[in-house]
């Protein structure tokens, strides 16, 4: 049956998934990174009816009757809604083999939290089982982005990557192909744009949506203070008039509403280089640290985690398709890196 089996390889189109808090990416055997959308789904209430997916039903956030829910079925970088995970991983699925071969299963490799419990990656993986993949395999995102990011995972250094998704902070040493240190935080880019909106509801008496933190996170929010001044203008909600209203903010006000965040992230880094060896230590004070995920992007992130550290911060160039990447990279090497999954 080997030869059926091969068959069956070469006409399905295999697949790497970041299936992320935020953002759900995939990668396709041979293309490259084919789906890059929204984790957000739209149901209709009662009959759970699909209406919507990823861009669409997130344009839809905030602004839909009663009759229609539009909701984030990942919290923390695991599943908290079963059925609409499966609904957006089978959506996602055939976005991404296009229809082309209809009928076949395709093989999936997913990145998961490295704190998941055995239950949520049962969940995860019979997610994707039920959407359709013939097999599902786990890979650690900070692994995962460490490979993404062309990182030496192979070699007997220490690699120190740090991962700053939607849901969750990775932070991992790296060596040989195995994690010697990870710690996995449930504070990242949500915990920024929700610390935004509490803000600006205690000091301004703004009630924004969590998608307009988002926006005033990456637009002006920064780690650490900017050399030049910038401003933009937030819409929202008087709480006390009830009417709708708007503020200039500065990145000044930006970056005091995420620090609490901001320094949790950085407590996890320094936790990691207290609790390793002395070889390791030195390893990544001449290596330094990199920084992956959509977290990353934070302006001043790097500079403020070196002044903190004392060692040397790169951000890796696309930081938002490292753990992607690596997924794809583990796909179509998959002889080389299959010992970096987990089960």
């Amino acid at each position: 049956m080997n030869w059926l089996r091969k068959i069956v390889q070469l006409l399905s189109t295999d697949l790497a998934m970041d299936l992320g808090t935020a953002n759900t990416l995939l990668y396709a055997r041979g293309e490259g990174i084919v789906v890059n959308e929204p984790s957000v789904v739209a149901l209709a209430k009662g009959s759970g009816k699909l209406l919507a997916i990823g861009g669409k039903a997130k344009a839809m956030y905030g602004k839909t009757p009663e009759q229609i829910d539009v909701i984030r079925p990942m919290k923390d970088g695991v599943i908290a809604d079963f059925d609409s995970t499966r609904k957006m991983i089978d959506y996602f699925i055939k976005k991404a083999q296009g229809g082309r071969r209809v009928g076949f299963r395709p093989k999936i490799i997913i990145g998961v939290p490295s704190g998941i419990t055995q239950v949520e990656k049962r969940a995860v993986m019979d997610s994707a089982a039920a959407a359709g993949a013939r097999e599902v395999r786990l890979i650690e995102e900070p692994m995962a982005a460490a490979i993404g990011t062309g990182m030496p995972v192979g070699e007997s250094c220490g690699n120190l990557i740090v991962d700053i998704g939607g849901g969750t902070t990775e932070v991992a040493i790296i060596s040989m192909y195995a994690t010697a240190y990870v710690e996995s935080i449930r504070v990242a880019g949500d915990e920024m744009d929700e610390a935004v909106v509490r803000y600006l509801r205690q000091k301004h008496n703004l009630d924004i949506g969590v998608f307009e933190g988002e926006r005033v996170k990456m637009t002006i929010g920064s780690a650490y203070p900017l050399e030049r001044q910038i401003k933009m203008k937030v819409y929202g909600r008087d709480i006390v008039t009830g009417l709708p209203s708007s503020i200039t903010l500065t990145n000044d006000d930006a970056r005091a509403a995420i620090e609490e965040p901001i320094r949790a992230i950085f407590a996890a880094v320094r936790k990691a280089l207290e609790n390793t060896t002395p070889e390791f230590a030195h390893d990544i004070s001449e290596r330094g640290v990199v920084l992956a995920g959509g977290g990353s992007l934070i302006k001043g992130l790097g500079k403020a985690l070196n002044a903190e550290l004392k060692v040397p911060v790169y951000r890796a160039k696309d930081p938002l398709l490292a753990v992607v990447r690596g997924a794809g990279v583990t796909l179509e090497e998959w002889e080389t890196y299959k010992r970096v999954c987990i089960s």
